[in-house]
């Protein structure tokens, strides 16, 4: 743990500089070390003296209010917490647009392996249930306006289009008008399904952490998007369909495969801005790739107009 004083990157110096301002820990000896995780921010732990809680603090990565709304995620982490999802959240530094939450002991964050096991895959998908059937938050986004917003993002910033980016945007424009024709079911989604995302405690119960992209959104993409996160087949999206809803539907399995294209084809999108703008040590190139690969390996299935018409 470092003391203040000791930081030496530049992050470092900005957390001393930050947390010393907070009045609930004035005179107080205090502590951090940084915490490993996330692609968009850099984070880290805090200990304050004479204070048995730990503090997880969130400094936002350059250019991430391109597509982060912090006052909505803070509304969104306030939201989780209350009805019990998500960790304790402290507004000390609000004003600066860094989190505070409570670093939760006991718990550890998930791996792809911890969803192959049904108890926590049905841990999670109540606690996606309770998040959906929350009261709306304060900020609306669709996985259509995400994909604008970062479509529109990457060709200002002269970012890496694919070669076949033309027909990418028109199948995304076809399932587009197939999902709006049948009407969006909008909720209080999560948005975004990291491993790390997801703290199990020892009774294999979930809490979510980061809610940097929470919005009012398709209740379904909300699923479809942990699914592909988590490359699901299709037998345990059907028992995740059956363990939200109470039963299988083949209409909303359709609905599931084809937000599975959207979400790859969002985030795809996403990594070309951050492959411009983010100065954190990740290939955002190479993760926008793949996810460009696998969008196409939905869309080209021969099961796609079909899928479309059932929607």
């Amino acid at each position: 743990m470092n003391e203040i004083g000791m930081g030496i990157s530049e992050a470092e110096r900005a957390v001393e500089a930050a947390i010393v301002t907070v009045a609930a820990w004035s005179g107080k000896r205090l502590r951090y070390r940084a915490v490993l995780g996330g692609i968009s921010n850099t984070n880290f732990q805090i200990e304050v003296e004479d204070d048995p809680v730990r503090y997880f603090l969130k400094v936002p990565g350059k250019g991430t209010e391109m597509f982060i709304d912090r006052k909505a995620a803070v509304a969104a982490s306030k939201q989780a917490e209350e009805i019990g999802i998500g960790p304790m959240t402290f507004d000390y530094l609000n004003h600066l647009d860094i989190e505070i939450a409570e670093f939760i002991q006991g718990r550890r964050p998930s791996t792809h392996r911890d969803f192959s096991d049904p108890a926590i895959r049905g841990e999670a998908v109540r606690a996606y249930r309770r998040f959906h059937q929350a009261p709306a938050l304060p900020l609306t986004k669709t996985v259509f306006d995400m994909i604008d917003e970062h479509d529109e993002q990457v060709r200002q910033l002269r970012g890496y289009q694919p070669p076949d980016h033309a027909w990418l945007r028109r199948q995304y424009l076809e399932a587009r008008a197939a999902l709006e024709a049948s009407g969006l079911d909008l909720a209080a989604c999560f948005n975004d399904p990291m491993p790390g995302n997801f703290l199990i405690g020892d009774d294999k119960s979930i809490m979510l952490i980061d809610f940097e992209y929470a919005s009012n959104n398709e209740r379904l993409y909300d699923l479809a998007i942990w699914s592909g996160e988590m490359f699901f087949s299709e037998q345990i999206d059907r028992e995740i369909i059956e363990e939200y809803f109470g039963r299988y539907d083949t209409a909303h399995h359709a609905r599931f495969i084809v937000l599975k294209a959207l979400a790859d084809i969002k985030w795809s999108t996403w990594a070309m801005v951050q492959n411009r703008i983010s100065t954190l040590d990740f290939d955002f190139y190479k993760y926008g790739i793949w996810k460009h690969m696998r969008a196409r390996s939905i869309i080209t299935d021969p099961r796609w107009p079909s899928l479309l018409k059932t929607l």
